[in-house]
């Protein structure tokens, strides 16, 4: 058994920048389901560079790996060879609620009377302080500091244990963003929350299945895309197949999927709540160039998540594309990271400017959003010293002037350099010559069912009720954390 040797902080050197959702992938009825766990979760690092974790089954025991940093830096060597079994949940960890730590990287495990649980999580719990505070007053002693343990504690409630429909009457009672994947050692159980915000896919790989937080896991796995697991949907997976049950109805104000999902979180080669990553972005790009024309000699992308909405913006307008920057693929989106102080500093190594691209030039920068302003400040300056002659900003989502509770980081009204300025205040801040958003009916002209989307963060109308949201760290313990020298990376659950 190894023990994981741990920063406390989660300050890794990788993980610089805004951050976004975790990702979850489970399998059922897959040969070697830790190597296809492992692929899964590579395919989906984009959404979390905390942690990763995975619980493997062979029937009868729980085998579990888990730790801090990256997919291949917590998966290694010979570690499949220690998670044997074909049934198996996986996660990749940003951290919403909890700290970042070794202690709350998910799959959590548990043991109720009925056996062994485990549970991953990807989105944010608004009830969770109010839940958490029922279960303390009534004895429960929590391991963690995160909203997803609050399942295992319904799981093992007696007021559910002994009801039929166990799993849907504690989902049921969940208010916010989930998509949860449960192990048991014979079954699976894949669930996404009434409003659907956070996506969840289904895949047949051979006569095994999948499920995922997006579509481009499948693909890297080779397993084929199914359909999506419905909002307020209980899948299981077990050897009849597939069982789809409901534990919830469509709330009454309708679905609310998470916009940010198209406009940053998602891969491009994903589909995401049925419509193709690529083609959204590229489609925003054009009503962008539309809507904020621009005289200039030159598009340029804030790379990655920038890059198809330059690209379609570049179409619209007739201006040329060029990649004024280069990307260090070996630092972390800065959107995820942990801190402030990780994100700035982590912002001067992200990215180097090319003088060949914008040197005399009229510069229109491309980027998805602008949350805390901390990157595209960085961006302006290093493009005027490469000799830019004018920098115009153009921005692929409306301002975000308002905080998320569903599972992105930024929580806070204060951290948003959009809420309470203008565009022009935005536009001196930032040291640009000129900035434009896309509008919010531009946005929606280029989605799909655009109805059911949630456009929270920038307009302040929620999906769901906000009136218990804790903060990131308002379920850490007081006193100091003793957990942290007692965790295995390695270890089993024996039922």
């Amino acid at each position: 058994m190894c023990i994981s040797k741990d920063s406390e902080d989660g300050q890794d050197s990788h993980q610089q920048g805004p951050r976004e959702a975790c990702g979850v992938v489970a399998v059922y009825g897959v040969d070697n389901a830790a190597l296809t766990l492992y692929n899964g979760l590579f395919a989906l690092q984009h959404r979390g560079q905390e942690g990763a974790g995975m619980v493997v089954s062979d029937g009868k025991i729980l085998h579990y790996c888990k730790g801090m940093g990256l997919v291949s830096e917590v998966f290694t060597g010979d570690f499949a060879e220690h998670l044997p079994g074909r049934i198996g949940i996986g996660h990749v960890r940003y951290s919403t609620t909890g700290a970042s730590k070794t202690v709350n990287v998910q799959p959590f495990l548990a043991e109720c009377r009925d056996g062994m649980w485990a549970i991953a999580h990807n989105g944010n719990l608004v009830n969770a302080g109010e839940l958490r505070d029922r279960y303390q007053k009534q004895g429960a002693i929590f391991q963690t500091t995160t909203d997803s343990e609050i399942l295992l504690h319904q799981l093992a409630d007696p007021t559910y244990f002994g009801q039929r429909d166990r799993i849907r009457a504690a989902l049921a009672e969940l208010c916010g963003s989930f998509a949860f994947v449960i192990a048991r050692p014979h079954c699976v159980y894949a669930a996404r929350d009434p409003w659907g915000i956070r996506p969840l896919s289904l895949g047949r790989l051979g006569k095994g299945h999948v499920v995922a937080s997006e579509t481009c896991a499948l693909q890297q796995i080779g397993a084929e895309y199914v359909r999506d697991v419905n909002p307020g949907e209980l899948i299981k997976l077990d050897e009849n197949g597939v069982k789809s049950l409901r534990f919830a109805d469509v709330p009454v104000g309708g679905y609310g999927q998470c916009v940010f999902e198209q406009i940053y979180f998602a891969r491009p080669n994903s589909h995401v709540f049925g419509q193709s990553v690529y083609a959204t972005r590229t489609a925003i790009g054009r009503t962008l160039a539309r809507e904020q024309p621009c005289d200039a000699d030159v598009v340029v992308p804030i790379p990655d998540s920038g890059v198809l909405a330059a690209l379609g913006f570049s179409h619209e307008s007739g201006i040329p594309f060029e990649l004024g920057f280069i990307r260090n693929h070996y630092i972390g989106r800065t959107f995820i990271m942990p801190s402030q102080k990780s994100r700035s500093s982590s912002v001067d190594l992200k990215l180097a400017v090319v003088p060949e691209a914008v040197a005399g030039r009229r510069v229109v920068v491309v980027d998805d959003s602008i949350i805390r302003g901390n990157t595209i400040q960085k961006r302006i300056g290093v493009l005027r010293r490469a000799g830019a002659r004018e920098v115009h900003v153009r921005i692929a989502c409306p301002p975000t002037r308002h905080p998320c509770y569903f599972g992105i980081d930024f929580p806070e009204t204060n951290d948003l350099v959009a809420a309470g300025r203008t565009e022009e205040q935005i536009c001196a801040l930032c040291g640009a010559d000129s900035v434009g958003y896309l509008s919010l009916d531009g946005l929606k002209s280029a989605l799909e069912n655009s109805g059911h989307y949630c456009y929270g963060c920038f307009t302040g109308r929620y999906v769901c009720g906000t009136e218990h949201v804790v903060c990131k760290h308002a379920l850490e313990r007081s006193g100091p954390d003793q957990l942290e020298d007692r965790h295995h990376r390695y270890g089993v659950m024996m039922q």
